[in-house]
């Protein structure tokens, strides 16, 4: 039986993004095609932090575009940055103030522990990214919650759970998770 989620303004289980690709300055360069491979009803995080504020806004502009041609949703993590938002991506802890937070669209929270996770179900998310399952690039020698701590953690979640931090689609097959998240997997 699939899990039930509790769900928020309508927002179902279904309707979240299974994959999720997480924008930096590593992967740029190559974002026109990796949103091209997504699938339909995927999502796109933009980051972008590396960049200045009339850069990101260009930026932002071009890849909303380019995610609207190939149906992947377009959500905001960071400063404001321009309009078309799909949702918002944060920390639990700012979830609410996030950009996007209040325009009704996706909400998705990172999260680390347990108390994190309940500062997600606290804030309303409507998925949790949790992480890092594996080693990655992004935290290099970071300690990792591994594939056991990582499952035990997803089943007491009450949303949603995708799996982020060196993920593959190899190791996305083997956790039974709403979905999954990566930069470089993706890229």
């Amino acid at each position: 039986m699939a899990k039930r989620y509790p769900g928020r303004r309508g927002i179902r289980g279904a309707d979240l993004p299974r994959l999720v690709l997480l924008s930096d300055a590593r992967n740029d360069a190559v974002l026109d095609r990796a949103l091209a491979r997504l699938p339909a009803g995927s999502a796109l995080v933009f980051r972008h932090y590396h960049l200045d504020a009339p850069a990101r806004r260009a930026r932002w502009a071009a890849l909303r575009r380019l995610a609207h041609a190939h149906g992947v949703r377009l959500v905001l993590a960071g400063r404001p940055c321009g309009r078309g938002a799909q949702g918002c991506y944060a920390a639990p802890s700012r979830l609410g103030r996030a950009p996007g937070a209040r325009q009704g669209g996706l909400r998705l929270a990172t999260a680390h522990s347990l108390r994190e996770i309940a500062q997600a179900v606290r804030a309303r998310a409507d998925a949790v990214l949790l992480s890092p399952v594996h080693a990655s690039r992004s935290h290099p020698g970071g300690r990792t919650l591994g594939p056991v701590r990582f499952l035990l953690l997803a089943q007491a979640c009450p949303l949603p759970v995708l799996a982020l931090g060196g993920m593959t689609r190899a190791r996305a097959r083997r956790l039974p998770v709403h979905g999954w998240a990566a930069i470089d997997g993706l890229s």
